[in-house]
């Protein structure tokens, strides 16, 4: 970075800092503590652009390039395009230049304002004496409160004594609006986006920078939490809401056609019909990056990661054709020789007669009955357009051979406390309502499928449900150490023809006396073995749905890792304990996905009941009280989707890459095997997405591009063999930055969160969020050095276009709850919201890091519903004090309401008009018959659509204690548990990637 050349009585010297997030206790050598200048002496317009000093010196030209780190904005660059920030009085006389692409709309935001301090020498230290490479310290660590949530007056950053606060000096509040320029032809890069902070302008550390002025904007003062210790406004940050807004705006309403080397697709956020035409659609497979280097030493030197994300089961959005489905007799075979299926990657030779693979680089015979000749130049086959094959990105086989069909076994607890709870007679009735329901599906395959039935306490209570019986016999295990079915038939019987004998056994659970002791607990794996043998014995796949009230306990086998308190070891209390895993891997092997429905609130200090579960493809439903009307409709829509949702029972996914790729990595639900490329669950569903990393083991050929392409095989839930093959086609280049150009930030936050996630089971969780910054800071450092015009200024930060978005998303992971717990975070939870947050695809990954904030204000006549499409920023300053906001995230559902709501608006959409009497926390919202309360509560069906899994509303009132429950979903404020802010995390983004390349 430049720096000021000192003018007449001015000296300069380093400063520090420190704060309680542990930012750098050392100064970079570019940011000078200088009380004299002041914001004339500094440009923030374009390099060429001149301004005079004052005191009549003459000033280098490279002073009026430095830009203002206090005045954090997108810098003007002419031979860059992107988006610049210009103060007003430069705007008023600079033309805006036509835009290639999309225009960003114009705002005026008004800036912070500080005080002047001026710094002081003995507090000073020189920064080269105690500067230490990137490598050897850490940029910075987030460390939350240990005394518990500070109060307002208390949340102040702490200085280091021996530091010297920085000082802003603005005299004036400038606005600002972004301008869109071309692309310059010198640089293959789209756009750039450049931010750019003053030196001039240093925010104090021990006191709270104003916020923004009220006359301009009618908001509600910004709290603590959403300053930023440098006096920068957040709203002149590159935003993720924009960035979403723009992608819409461009895919809208259109079709985007997926062909072999296409390029980047719409956003996962973005719902768009596509086109398959030889390519695999992005909803299935997303790129890291759409252009992959060719040398993996620039691969290396990119610093993102390469790889991809891959749902084989994704739901197709409704207006898309259907999945093509041919016979196996009736395919073209695949590659002899790496067993990689047929796809329009393949390249035909000899008139058809050979065909080369491009993931081994073999040529394999085609079989002579599969046999046509080709045409063209490009020696396609006659029949391409006639088999998918041939000519798709993705189709399914349906195979030759059938198995066993799916099967759906009750395990329901009814031990003393699950009868003196009063929970069976609701669990009870909910399910005899699920098979009423079944028996009513005419020609679906829930109405064949086959169902058994046992309860459990300390002992397991089968039941034979054969329909030659009179009515069900009860079958007792009192020996559960070594579980040996007493009889086969009957365990598991056609749905049709025991109706009536489940029912009667349901009627009849609730009056059971209480026969033993539960008061010590009852193994969660004790109910997983019966079901298991169950399945074993009768050689199906199925879904074992687990009923629990009673509180767990760990089996004497079980390690200490699997327990709370167990070890002093962060990383240990994600990992499963040897006996849990070992049972996972037999409900793999066997088709078996738990599910486990936790009836009442466990107390802490018990073992996490979620390994198996999460492991076999299953999931954990918990209820803190299930005698509650909300919690009883959560708990319907939860079986209901359970039994419903379609699933692919004992998948084998084979992954295959281009023969000079291989694949180093893959992360998500599962046990991992012997090798990344092949990975084996027992049941997957359309929301199961695994992230995948490549590397390189040679120089890839430009000319043929790179191939991806996943194989899954699984059987349904009738019994059939099926093959779904999905192939994605990208291009090579030679060149750094068309790899940038190419990368999307959604994509790459859903592999960095796979990846972190998987890796908290083995390294400590402070390692990673260092590694997570410091890859980061890198690329941009490199994107800076090799792909920037040379006229960039040292305080402008350049972002790729598409890149815009990373740093926000990649900040709010860090300080989430898995890889930085707050007080407040359970254990309990924070190992639900890594196995759910895992298995998200990519969509559902990107709301949960920054939700989605609706504001909800009284329709009228001419006014439309609440869209989905029009978010605000996750920051407290966007919830405005008359207005109701909807928080929407995949785990949790928030509606904010203002302490200056209008009564009138209370009244129609709460049926009260009082403020105070409106109750907060998790609430049902009354059913009125106006326009507000309808149009909200179809907004809240249609969001809860969109997860897979029921959640619940929570009512937070502006003041209230529930308050911080919504400031953790605001990601680009300061965290409750110390994680930095956006504007913060993005400031020292930018100066360490200018120190690194100094």
């Amino acid at each position: 970075m430049m720096m000021d050349v000192p003018i007449a009585n001015q000296s300069h010297t380093f400063c520090q800092w420190a704060g309680q997030n542990g930012w750098s206790t050392v100064s970079p050598p570019e940011l000078l503590c200088n009380p004299l200048l002041s914001v004339q002496d500094l440009s923030l317009g374009s390099p060429s652009d001149q301004r005079p000093c004052h005191n009549n010196q003459s000033c280098p030209s490279h002073i009026n390039t430095l830009s203002s780190y206090h005045n954090m904005g997108l810098a003007n660059n002419a031979e860059q395009s992107g988006l610049h920030f210009i103060p007003s009085a430069h705007v008023s006389s600079m033309a805006p230049h036509a835009s290639q692409d999309r225009t960003l709309p114009p705002c005026s935001l008004p800036l912070l304002n500080t005080g002047t301090q001026p710094c002081k020498p003995q507090q000073m230290s020189p920064f080269p004496h105690q500067a230490t490479s990137p490598t050897s310290q850490p940029l910075y660590t987030d460390q939350g409160s240990r005394n518990g949530p500070l109060l307002p007056h208390q949340n102040h950053l702490h200085t280091n004594p021996q530091c010297t606060p920085y000082t802003a000096n603005m005299e004036t509040a400038h606005h600002a609006r972004y301008i869109h320029n071309p692309a310059s032809p010198m640089f293959p890069i789209q756009q750039h986006s450049q931010w750019t902070p003053s030196p001039h302008s240093r925010g104090t550390m021990n006191e709270i920078v104003p916020s923004v002025a009220p006359q301009d904007r009618n908001i509600i003062p910004q709290s603590p939490n959403a300053e930023s210790r440098y006096g920068l406004d957040p709203e002149l940050l590159p935003s993720a809401v924009e960035v979403i807004a723009e992608d819409r705006a461009e895919w809208e309403g259109k079709v985007f056609v997926s062909e072999p080397f296409s390029h980047l697709p719409p956003l996962a956020t973005t719902s768009c019909i596509v086109e398959d035409q030889g390519n695999a659609s992005p909803s299935v497979i997303r790129a890291t990056s759409y252009c992959v280097p060719c040398e993996g030493q620039t691969a290396m030197l990119c610093r993102l990661p390469l790889g991809a994300l891959v749902t084989p089961l994704a739901k197709q959005i409704t207006g898309q054709k259907p999945l093509p489905l041919c016979r196996e007799s009736d395919c073209v075979m695949g590659c002899s020789s790496c067993g990689a299926s047929m796809c329009p990657g393949m390249s035909w030779q000899e008139c058809g007669q050979r065909f080369y693979c491009p993931f081994c680089g073999k040529l394999s015979e085609v079989p002579w009955q599969h046999y046509q000749p080709t045409k063209g130049v490009e020696g396609a086959r006659v029949d391409k357009d006639k088999r998918p094959e041939l000519s798709m990105g993705s189709y399914e086989i349906l195979g030759s051979e059938r198995g066993e069909a799916a099967a759906l076994l009750l395990a329901i607890d009814v031990s003393a406390s699950a009868l003196t709870g009063g929970h069976l007679e609701f669990v009870t009735q909910q399910l005899h309502m699920l098979l009423t329901s079944m028996n009513r599906e005419d020609g679906i395959a829930l109405s064949s499928v086959r169902v058994g039935l046992m309860t459990y306490d300390s002992r397991i209570h089968l039941y034979d449900l054969s329909p030659t019986l009179s009515r069900p016999h009860m079958l007792v295990i009192t020996d559960t150490e070594d579980l040996q079915l007493p009889v086969r038939e009957g365990l598991l019987v056609s749905f049709k023809d025991c109706v009536h004998s489940i029912e009667s056994v349901l009627q009849l659970i609730p009056q059971f006396s209480a026969e033993c002791d539960d008061s010590s607990g009852v193994p969660m794996e004790l109910p997983v073995k019966a079901g298991l043998s169950i399945l074993q014995a009768l050689g199906c796949p199925g879904k074992l749905l687990i009923f629990h009230t009673a509180s767990f306990i760990e089996t004497e086998l079980s390690n200490s890792s699997s327990g709370f308190f167990g070890s002093n070891k962060p990383k240990t209390i994600f990992q499963p304990s040897e006996p849990d895993v070992s049972l996972a891997k037999e409900c793999v092997r066997q088709g078996c996905s738990v599910h486990l429905f936790v009836l009442s609130n466990q107390d802490v200090g018990g073992a996490w009941p979620g390994h198996i579960p999460y492991l076999s493809g299953g999931a954990l439903h918990t209820y803190s009280h299930l005698q509650g009307e909300l919690d009883r409709e959560r708990f319907s829509t939860d079986l209901n989707r359970t039994v419903e949702m379609d699933t692919a029972y004992k998948a084998e996914l084979r992954i295959f890459v281009s023969k000079d790729l291989r694949v180093s990595g893959c992360y998500g639900l599962f046990n991992p095997g012997p090798s990344p490329s092949q990975v084996t669950m027992a049941t997957l569903d359309q929301w199961t997405t695994l992230g995948v990393e490549l590397a390189h083991t040679r120089a890839l050929d430009e000319t043929r591009g790179v191939a991806i392409q996943t194989v899954l095989s699984y059987s349904s839930q009738t019994g059939d063999r099926r093959t779904r093959v999905h192939t994605l086609t990208l291009r090579c280049s030679r060149h750094l930055q068309d790899s940038f150009r190419h990368c999307q930030a959604q994509t790459l936050l859903t592999l960095y969160c796979k990846k972190m996630y998987c890796a908290v089971l083995e390294r400590p969780l402070q390692e990673l969020r260092e590694e997570l910054q410091m890859e980061i800071t890198e690329a941009l450092s490199l994107y800076r050095k090799h792909c920037s015009s040379t006229s960039v200024s040292a305080g402008q930060l350049v972002l790729p276009q598409h890149l815009r978005a990373l740093p926000v998303y990649i900040n709010s992971l860090r300080k989430s709850e898995v890889l930085l717990p707050g007080l407040r975070s359970s254990v309990h939870q924070r190992l639900q919201q890594r196995c759910q947050v895992l298995g998200l695809d990519t969509c559902s990954t990107v709301t949960h890091f920054y939700p989605l904030v609706l504001s909800i204000t009284l329709p009228n006549k001419n006014s439309n519903p609440p869209n989905p499409e029009q978010a605000l920023r996750c920051s407290a300053v966007s919830l405005e004090p008359t207005a109701l906001c909807l928080v929407h995230a995949p785990l949790t559902l928030l509606l904010w309401v203002g302490n200056q709501v209008p009564a009138n608006v209370l009244a129609e959409a709460f049926n009260t008009s009082c403020f105070l009497s409106l109750p907060s926390g998790e609430t049902k919202l009354p059913v009125l018959e106006n326009r507000l309360s309808v149009s909200i509560r179809s907004l809240i069906n249609t969001l809860n659509s969109q997860v897979p899994w029921a959640r619940e509303l929570w009512v937070v009132k502006q003041g209230d204690a529930c308050e911080e429950a919504l400031q953790r979903h605001l990601v680009e404020d300061k965290s409750p548990n110390g994680g930095a802010s956006y504007a913060d995390f993005l400031y020292h983004l930018h100066v360490t990637s200018v120190r690194l390349l100094q």
